[in-house]
């Protein structure tokens, strides 16, 4: 979840291009009440930090990417391109659907400018259609100085950073301890003979947590690294719900029907 400098490739997901946010450059510009962004409901899983787990976990499943440095992502779909919390405007689709701070940052974030400095930078994405002059919305400037509503989406952006930090801390620790293990969901379906595999992914061992001695866990619980990990373990049953909202939504494997029974 770390920060990209503008004009930097890979860019973090969602973001096709990062402009530093400046009176000079902005100063007319407005953020629009409302955007379209389509990328959005074409998104299947997106990052989140580990202070959102204990309310992710009662929306979407919470699994860790795979490869050398997973991160904690909410899983929206089950498949690449399908996502069943937002339309195809990237708008909720129920007024209940929690959106993950991830989204609700997007198009800005805290960049660095300079690789030899460690100053971050408000940036925003000029690609996602939010800003503009002739937008009807609140304005990013008062003459030189960032308004109310500039000064609110920086502190916001701020406390991400600092959430990242920690969940970057946190995901460290996971690794240390060696809990983690390559996931594997089934599902059956009604009527399927064969039960539907979602890999690629990795989660937590129960059995290897359920062997760490006490010490250790004293020390995870008193870090909050533990009741995280539960909040993962619980939201591993959500993603039942998931299939099912890609079945009732017309998006879900070909013949399939609600489903039965899932495994995790």
């Amino acid at each position: 979840m770390a920060t990209q400098a503008p004009n930097a490739t890979p860019l973090p997901l969602l973001y096709n291009g990062l402009d530093a946010l400046n009176s000079g450059q902005h100063g007319n510009m407005k953020l629009k009440k409302a955007y379209n962004l389509p990328q959005v409901g074409q998104t299947h899983a997106v990052p989140v930090t580990v202070e959102e787990f204990t309310i992710v976990q009662r929306h979407y499943p919470i699994i860790f990417s795979a490869g050398e440095n997973p991160i904690p992502l909410a899983l929206l779909g089950l498949n690449e391109g399908v996502n069943t919390f937002f339309d195809q405007d990237g708008r909720p689709t129920g007024k209940d659907t929690y959106v993950p701070a991830y989204l609700r940052r997007y198009p800005f974030l805290l960049a660095k400018l300079r690789p030899d400095s460690d100053e971050l930078s408000l940036c925003f994405d000029p690609t996602a259609g939010a800003v503009a002059e002739d937008a009807e919305g609140a304005a990013l400037f008062e003459g030189d100085q960032p308004t109310e509503t500039t000064r609110n989406i920086l502190a916001f952006c701020e406390q991400f950073e600092t959430a990242g930090q920690r969940t970057q801390a946190f995901m460290e620790e996971l690794v240390k301890s060696g809990l983690l293990m390559d996931g594997e969901v089934a599902i059956q379906p009604e009527g399927v003979e064969q039960p539907f595999l979602y890999r690629g992914f990795r989660m937590i061992d129960e059995e290897k947590l359920r062997d760490v001695r006490g010490d250790e866990l004293r020390k995870m619980n008193q870090s909050g690294m533990l009741p995280a990990i539960y909040a993962h373990l619980f939201s591993l049953s959500q993603i039942r719900e998931v299939f099912a909202r890609q079945v009732q939504q017309g998006k879900g494997p070909a013949g399939a029907k609600l489903p039965e029974t899932a495994e995790a």
